[in-house]
């Protein structure tokens, strides 16, 4: 759905960051304009679109044809024509001030009165922008990330004048286009992101440059024991190492010695050859899982948290909104604020407060609000508050959980979202504990169904999630985890409501619920094996006793992926639907459960768990024993009075 006040935008540039944002607006619905100063550009930038689209088209993923999303983008060189009715403009020239001063300049002399000028730049001031202009109320930052196709995160970014209404509607235009906006509410060098960013690379150079560790042992480290989805050089290698120089020198930060020593060599990373990696002579990345067992986590952490803490401190951001930017924009394993209240804010503040007395740097000055927070008693999860305020069952039920979200409706549908888009919804171990305690916690007497789904639209949930188990003692791995026996055993009818991958824990979680529906463009395989690894969680098992021997063999055996339909003809899911027929599909199940006997429904769960595994003759008298238990029930009465008048049951439970 369109914002009403924006019917056509504008967007300067054809680049990568140009062109992608033309294709997510026009395929969201709007009438785009792309305009470069060159028509080679352009007409590159259209080709690039018209390819992706096409891309997109192949894999289901469009609601139309490429070239009904392409009938609405228009192209131009020329500025006063691409600006004169637009309803907003997206700026997306190189990152030099000088430069997008002048097109501010123009935009303020050619565009409507009434429009909103963005731009989305990753770090540079949008006050300063905004000076180019006499209406500086109507200038928001709009920072998309690479490729914004991709990419669900859009920081929306206050300049010292912008009006609220103007961050409000570029807000509601960025929900508009299916990504997910955070606000950046003081026009701060980085941002929200890129701040707390800068030291995860920043530290470590400086602890390479002085000796204290090696690029391998800082990468190893923060990939293989704290779940980074990159090391820090590596990182900067991918984006230029040039390209955090700038922004270290620009907000007068002092650089390390070996990241100026790279850009004066010229050795800036992938695209160049060679950075802090060897590309085109040597094997690029090389660093090992054990690589990083002395490397100081907690000194490059505690900076991160420290950053958090000031943009906190300072109202730039919440640490909600900081914790989602770090994990849509730079795909942490979780937030940063969440990390930190994991590890102790007290921790953190004595090892920052011991670096600045050691090292004589204030770069390890202690914000003001992280000091507040420990002085306040609120040092983490073990104090019940810190950043964020933890819940916890305590026996009176279900708490605030920051990996899954719930809905208990009155009419007893328990649905249970797992809230990690970013890492396609993977199972670490606290989300697992949290589904644990959210089951064991509920009262069973006001559930009737339980749904699981996974949160964005690309899975269900794609695994185990590898580095969340990083820490973990090979002997704690052998025991069976505790939620996939509470889903499998709650007492009331669990059903997965699969679309996209199921892959690993996903399938086995999914394995756990009692039924299975599924969007015929949802995956679903077992490939543990490729890691040297076996199914967990019950798959194998459970896989077993599902699908007989021979096909949970071949899905364990060869780790391959099949699709919905071979699903359905296994017997894997009960259903496999269109994308347009799925919440239907599920809306009636979940009716036909909520509508049923509740105490029925809990035995014959039960009856049909337990016989599974139980020889016939005692499956058998398990189910007469179930059967003579209900008949004294209120609900086989009402079931049976409601037959004899030719009408619907309404159960009660008793």
């Amino acid at each position: 759905m369109t914002v009403p006040d924006i019917q056509r935008v504008t967007v300067l540039g054809a680049g990568n960051m140009g062109h992608g944002i033309t294709e997510v607006a026009a395929m969201a619905g709007y009438d785009v304009t792309m305009r470069d100063i060159e028509a080679d550009l352009v007409a590159d930038g259209y080709e690039d679109i018209r390819w992706s689209l096409e891309k997109l088209a192949e894999k289901g993923r469009l609601d139309e044809s490429a070239e009904a999303v392409l009938d609405r983008i228009e192209t131009t060189t020329d500025l006063e024509e691409a600006v004169a009715d637009t309803d907003l403009v997206v700026e997306a020239a190189p990152e030099r001030m000088d430069l997008k001063k002048d097109i501010f300049g123009d935009l303020d002399e050619f565009a409507p009165d009434d429009a909103i000028l963005a731009s989305n730049t990753s770090s540079l001031s949008i006050t300063e922008m905004a000076t180019a202009t006499s209406r500086p109320e109507r200038v928001v930052g709009m920072h998309f990330f690479n490729p914004p196709v991709k990419m669900d995160l859009v920081e929306v970014i206050y300049g010292e004048e912008t009006a609220d209404d103007t961050a409000e509607t570029a807000y509601e235009f960025v929900e508009s286009l299916g990504k997910t906006p955070i606000y950046v509410r003081k026009d701060v060098n980085g941002f929200v992101v890129n701040t707390v960013l800068g030291p995860f690379t920043d530290e470590s150079a400086w602890m390479v440059s002085n000796g204290e560790a090696t690029i391998r042992e800082a990468d190893a480290a923060m990939v293989h024991r704290r779940g980074y989805p990159m090391g820090p050089f590596e990182l900067a290698d991918l984006t230029g190492i040039d390209v955090g120089y700038h922004v270290r020198k620009e907000a007068g930060r002092p650089i390390p010695p070996i990241t100026e020593e790279k850009v004066e060599n010229d050795e800036l990373g992938r695209k160049s050859g060679r950075g802090f990696y060897e590309y085109e002579d040597g094997e690029g990345v090389n660093y090992e899982p054990g690589d990083g067992e002395e490397f100081d986590t907690l000194r490059v952490e505690a900076r991160m948290i420290n950053e958090a803490a000031r943009l906190v401190g300072d109202d730039v951001a919440t640490p909600e909104e900081i914790d989602t930017g770090v994990k849509l924009g730079l795909g942490f394993p979780e937030g940063i604020c969440r990390r930190a209240d994991k590890i102790g804010l007290d921790a953190v503040l004595d090892k920052l407060r011991t670096l600045r007395e050691e090292t004589g740097e204030d770069r390890f000055d202690p914000d003001d609000y992280l000091v507040e927070l420990v002085e306040q008693g609120r040092t983490g999860e073990e104090a019940g508050a810190g950043f964020h305020e933890y819940g916890g069952s305590g026996g009176d039920g279900p708490g605030d959980y920051r990996l899954l979200n719930y809905d208990l409706s009155e009419d007893g549908l328990l649905a249970v979202e797992l809230d990690r888009p970013e890492r396609m919804n993977a199972l670490s171990g606290d989300l697992l504990g949290e589904i644990d305690d959210l089951l064991s916690s509920v009262d069973t007497d006001e559930v009737r169904c339980v749904t699981f789904e996974g949160a964005g639209d690309r899975a269900f949930s794609a695994g185990a999630d590898i580095g969340g188990f990083a820490d973990m003692d090979p002997t704690d791995a052998m025991d069976v985890t505790p939620a996939f026996e509470t889903v499998n055993d709650f007492e009331r009818p669990v059903i997965a409501k699969v679309d996209g991958y199921c892959l690993g824990a996903g399938l086995e979680l999914a394995l756990a619920c009692d039924l299975r529906i599924a969007t015929e463009d949802s995956q679903f395989g077992s490939p543990e094996i490729g890691l040297g690894l076996i199914p967990g969680g019950g798959g194998t098992q459970r896989l077993l006793r599902l699908l007989g021997e021979t096909r949970a063999k071949e899905l364990v055996f060869r780790g391959n992926r099949i699709d919905a339909d071979r699903a359905e003809e296994w017997g894997l899911v009960n259903r496999a639907v269109p994308e347009s027929e799925f919440e239907d599909t599920v809306s009636a199940f979940v009716e036909d459960v909520l509508e049923g006997p509740p105490v029925g429904l809990k035995v014959a769960k039960k009856v049909m768990n337990e016989g599974a595994d139980a020889s016939l003759d005692a499956a058998l008298a398990m189910e007469s024993q179930g059967f003579g238990l209900l008949m004294s029930t209120d609900d086989v009465r009402e079931g049976t009075a409601a037959f004899r008048d030719d009408r619907d049951p309404e159960f009660t439970g008793e």
